[in-house]
């Protein structure tokens, strides 16, 4: 017998609360992932109310002995960024606060194992190898848990469908099915006790809109929204934002959009890329750094599709905009200056402040060798030959306005970069922040105590320096070189003032 020797329950418990939806549905979503994450192409689920049981069943890799030995270490995976949507087999862990027993089945090469594991008590989880129950076949995964509450809501088919609907509803509409073809060519197949779960595809009231990478063919993201003449159910309510088909945010908060009735409209965007973006537990996306440049990067782009589908329905929300300062654009064309002389330390600001004839963004995400780490991305506009509904159109050709390079005497290369770099004003009383970036624009908020005694004491300017580094330095360096990056941004922002002997 082998046995779990850390406090497992704490751990649970801390995972548990770090994820925004009920237990029971982080289960489900956990499982279903983790069986994605091993190559399913069918997953099939079995409730029991008088068992009572919820066994979920795949066809993927299946695991070996020594992999099934590791499963029930809570700190091993053998999963990296980026090549998963699931998170060590915490479904099935979670699984331990609401079973009396779990019971995993394995087979792979055609040997077939298996073991039983209980949470007895906070420090104590033991586990041990059982006789398999014959679930799996060929090969895969199943894992069954004896749930602790008869009428718990794992035993409800009703439930447990419906949370598959709605974490996995990218690859439950055949919309999706081209996008998502190149890590799952022959689909996925739902079944629920024996019977198939429906897929649904278009509906009325829907517009779809598709996300275009620069330099790449094809397109990199979806998005459909639709409007209902009635309010929706609470949980359906908002844009979904799903990588590989696993709904991780759902909501308006994290896209900064409000339409005008918010409980009317719901709406999923699924980015496949994205998975690279997850943070550790994949139940958000990082903010800092590469991964959070490109979630920046296309969250801008979704931010333009659902603007631009709001105002053709007349939904869209007008933004409580404060006054613009006489101060602000001289600042703009300060700051553009500045960070015309730092990017090449802080390369990640390139596709925040970068933009194309027509307002569109370039997103060229250069590395300082000169690589690119991800092209831009750019929302489609509306093309004459889409078809009904559907509002497509190529990434935008090159202009005059993309950023020039000038070849300096003695063959030194200095970059000169024409940046577009907007500063705009909101009242927001309700917000602890000075200030927020949204696409390439950095919002300040008048409502803050700070900017109001900036005001009262005639300092605006430097006020508008702070605001724009604090927007700018999460996605510019991370958080391990936050200050490094406020002391560049102010310290060549005194040099500008210095300079023209202000």
């Amino acid at each position: 017998m082998g046995e779990t020797r850390v406090n497992l329950g704490h751990m649970l418990e801390n995972i548990r609360d770090a994820y925004p939806r009920a237990v029971e549905e982080t289960i489900i979503s956990e499982m279903i992932a983790n069986a994605l994450d091993a190559g399913a192409r069918h997953i099939r689920l079995l409730t029991d109310m008088g068992a009572p049981t919820l066994t979920v069943i795949d066809d993927g890799r299946g695991m070996s002995r020594a992999s099934l030995r590791r499963f029930h270490d809570l700190a091993t995976t053998t999963k990296s960024r980026g090549e998963s949507i699931g998170f060590a087999g915490v479904g099935i862990k979670l699984g331990l606060l609401v079973s009396d027993q779990v019971r995993t089945e394995t087979r792979k090469n055609g040997k077939l194992i298996a073991t039983q594991w209980r949470l007895a008590a906070t420090h104590r989880a033991p586990w041990s190898w059982t006789e398999p129950q014959g679930f799996v076949q060929d090969h895969g995964t199943a894992v069954t848990l004896h749930l602790s509450d008869p009428l718990g809501p794992l035993v409800d088919a009703s439930f447990v469908e419906a949370c598959l609907c709605r974490e996995f509803s990218t690859l439950l509409n055949p919309l999706f099915d081209e996008l998502l073809s190149r890590w799952y060519p022959e689909g996925i197949q739902f079944t629920l006790n024996g019977g198939a779960i429906p897929r649904g595809g278009e509906s009325a009231g829907q517009a779809l809109k598709r996300l275009r990478l620069k330099g790449q063919r094809g397109y990199s993201g979806l998005v459909i929204l639709t409007r209902s003449e009635t309010p929706l159910p609470e949980e359906d309510r908002g844009i979904a934002i799903s990588t590989r088909g696993k709904v991780i945010i759902r909501g308006w908060d994290w896209l900064g959009i409000t339409p005008t009735d918010p409980e009317c409209i719901k709406g999923v965007v699924e980015v496949p890329a994205l998975a690279q973006s997850l943070t550790l537990n994949k139940a958000d996306f990082l903010r800092t750094g590469a991964p959070g440049a490109a979630y920046v990067a296309y969250r801008s782009a979704i931010q333009e599709a659902v603007s631009d589908q709001l105002q053709e329905w007349g939904m869209a929300r007008d933004r409580k905009t404060g006054s613009r300062p006489s101060v602000t654009r001289p600042s703009e064309k300060e700051f553009e200056r500045i960070l015309a002389q730092i990017t090449e330390n802080f390369p990640l600001l390139t596709p925040l402040v970068e933009r194309l004839k027509g307002g569109q963004h370039r997103l060229p995400m250069a590395a300082r060798s000169g690589g690119d780490l991800l092209p831009g991305a750019v929302s489609d506009r509306q093309n004459e030959q889409a078809p009904s509904g559907e509002k497509e159109t190529a990434a935008p050709a090159e202009t005059s306005e993309r950023p020039s390079v000038t070849e300096p005497r003695g063959g030194s290369r200095s970059r000169r970069s024409r940046y577009r770099l907007r500063i705009e004003f909101e009242r927001r009383p309700e917000s602890d922040d000075i200030s927020r970036l949204e696409r390439s624009t950095i919002w300040v908020n008048q409502s803050h105590p700070a900017y109001i005694r900036a005001t009262a004491t005639r300092s605006t300017g430097y006020h508008l320096a702070v605001a724009a580094a604090t927007a700018l330095a999460p996605v510019a360096a991370g958080p391990e070189g936050y200050d490094r990056f406020l002391a560049s941004f102010l310290m060549e922002w005194g040099k500008q003032t210095t300079d023209r002997g202000r």
